[in-house]
């Protein structure tokens, strides 16, 4: 895929968080996919907006049960990584 280099300017503080954290990828792969997840987020809002304009916002029984679903995905991906850390001997 074709890049392109660009200049922006992010504050003291944030950069240098993304320099900690960055790792051999680098700043600028972290960037891209903060961006990807800000467009992915923004895609997705649009879709909750149109969904809820043909059928109606989403009710609190529907929102309790989606976030309960999303907690047991955490606990399972928490087991699993516990699990493989476990088997390899790495740190959890």
């Amino acid at each position: 895929m074709a890049s392109k280099k660009v200049t922006v300017t992010i504050p003291e503080d944030l950069l240098e968080e993304i320099r900690a954290e960055a790792d051999e990828r680098g700043i600028s792969a972290c960037v891209t996919d903060a961006l990807r997840a800000k467009r992915d987020r923004d895609k997705l809002g649009e879709l909750v907006h149109w969904l809820e304009e043909e059928h109606g916002p989403v009710t609190e029984t529907e929102r309790s049960t989606a976030y309960a679903e999303l907690d047991d995905l955490d606990a399972e991906h928490e087991r699993r990584r516990a699990a493989r850390s476990k088997r390899t001997g790495e740190a959890a």
